[in-house]
């Protein structure tokens, strides 16, 4: 018995695995994406800490 014979479970787990994998990819990229694009537009402003102290008005 050889010890580089692939069963087809780790054939099938693998193409799995590489698909999970491909589609985190594809939505990082996304996120990453969006987020490039928004800083760089010039509209991305910093939040203002606000007070949220009843009566600081």
């Amino acid at each position: 018995m050889s010890l580089t014979h692939k069963h087809e479970i780790h054939t099938r787990r693998f193409s799995r695995n590489l698909g999970v994998g491909l589609t985190l990819v594809a939505l990082i990229g996304i996120v990453f994406g969006l987020t490039f694009v928004k800083v760089t537009r010039g509209d991305f402003e910093v939040p203002r800490a606000n007070s949220t102290i009843i009566g600081d008005q």
